[in-house]
């Protein structure tokens, strides 16, 4: 048996011609349980399975005619999802919300059965109650717009035999930031000002009572039992009281939202022509200490915009609700100045104290070769304490900063003064 090893080529053949379980009965008749032989017919094996593979045919690819072809057998085009970032890039101040309760699950009627106990009773349990819907204020949003047009409570479950009875419904959260006024018809029936602070929308139903509740003594077999109650329902008005520290009051084309870029990462749409801005944009301006304070970018205001000329009262209603003003002018316009006095005419006539809050003066567009004309003229009428400069180049963007802050603190420090923790600090 050992001869048969010279005959290389010989076994190279009959080995190849065999497959699958067919190689150790091969190895066993031949005699080949040397190492070297082993390693030889391992390294064949491998051969021959390479070879077995490729000569296995090869799927046929499809064949098109042209390109009207292929675009047929294409996936339609799907739209594509906005991004997180995109959904919620405005501001949203106000929204109004449908919230319903879940509904309580239904009682039970079973009664008890056992062997060798006949009369067992009445066993069924009552439904669990359904969940509330609650808003709670968290610090981390500062818009509504995450709030959806809609929400309904989880429903209780309904009750079983052996006087089970069925779980509660789970309460439901709506984040909402903090100063959200919640109204009802015209009416305020929550203010939440302070973070944590919970109020509870819609009542969840209450679950119906089994059979077993009805068990009395002249009653020992009842068979009633009682529907869960249906959630409560309200059409309830979300409105942000207090949107941001400061904000940036002027006519259109003040250089609001350049201002805005410029000492926040907030982004707003900048181009040269009226009413850019339609939606307010709030950006966050960081110190150290982690000291944050929030601007938000007002759109335009024009003259008789308290007569709802223009963008309306909508905005000024945002005004209303920043902690500090800032003014800004656009000093390449003749006359710079006048444009204070018409700001706090219109503040003025929409509301009854609101041009006397804590503000500041900043002149804007101080890279513009008419601008550096007037500005003698600007501090000669509004003081010195005017800032001046430019959010295109950067120019004296220190000074303001410096003003926001010193303007920020206080303002805390009068909520203080009143016994009051001040809102949005």
């Amino acid at each position: 048996m050992r001869a048969g090893l010279g005959a290389g080529p010989e076994v190279a053949g009959r080995f190849l011609r065999l497959e699958g379980g067919a190689w150790c009965w091969a190895m066993a008749r031949l005699g080949l349980f040397s190492v070297r032989s082993q390693t030889m017919l391992d390294s064949l094996g491998c051969w021959a399975a390479s070879q077995r593979l490729s000569r296995q045919p090869k799927p046929a690819r499809p064949f098109s005619l042209g390109c009207v072809d292929q675009t047929r057998h294409q996936e339609p085009p799907r739209k594509k999802l906005l991004s997180e970032k995109k959904l919620k890039r405005h501001t949203v101040d106000h929204r109004r919300v449908l919230v319903r309760g879940g509904s309580g699950g239904a009682g039970a009627s079973c009664f008890h059965s056992e062997p060798r106990k006949e009369f067992g009773g009445p066993d069924g349990g009552d439904g669990g109650h359904g969940g509330h819907v609650i808003l709670k204020v968290d610090q981390q949003v500062t818009s509504l717009s995450s709030v959806l047009s809609r929400y309904q409570g989880s429903s209780g479950q309904d009750g079983g035999r052996k006087n089970c009875c069925g779980r509660g419904g789970a309460a439901l959260y709506v984040r909402v930031p903090v100063g959200t006024l919640v109204k009802e018809g015209g009416k305020v029936v929550a203010d939440l000002c302070r973070p944590g602070e919970e109020y509870i929308a819609a009542r969840g139903g209450a679950g119906g009572k089994g059979n077993r509740f009805f068990l009395a003594n002249n009653n020992r077999a009842p068979v009633t039992c009682m529907p869960g109650q249906p959630g409560q329902e309200r059409v309830l008005h979300l409105e942000l009281k207090t949107m941001a520290h400061a904000g940036l009051v002027g006519f259109p084309n003040a250089g609001k939202s350049s201002l805005l870029r410029a000492i926040s990462n907030a982004r707003p749409a900048v181009a040269a022509y009226p009413f850019t801005t339609l939606s307010p944009h709030i950006g966050i301006v960081h110190y150290e200490g982690h000291q944050q304070i929030a601007v938000a970018d007002i759109p335009g205001i024009v003259r008789g915009a308290h007569q709802n000329r223009g963008l309306g009262l909508a905005f000024l209603r945002h005004i209303e609700r920043c902690r500090f003003l800032l003014f800004v002018v656009d000093l390449s316009l003749p006359e710079p100045w006048t444009q204070v006095g018409h700001l706090k005419h219109e503040l003025e006539m929409y509301q009854q104290g609101l041009s006397q809050r804590p503000h500041a003066v900043v002149a804007n567009k101080l890279d513009l070769p008419e601008a550096r004309a007037s500005l003698p003229q600007l501090r000669a009428r509004l003081g010195q304490g005017v800032i001046v400069l430019s959010a295109v180049t950067g120019e004296n963007l220190e000074e303001l900063l410096l003003r926001l802050k010193g303007l920020h603190e206080a303002c805390g420090e009068a909520e203080r003064g009143q016994g009051r923790l001040p809102l949005g600090w």
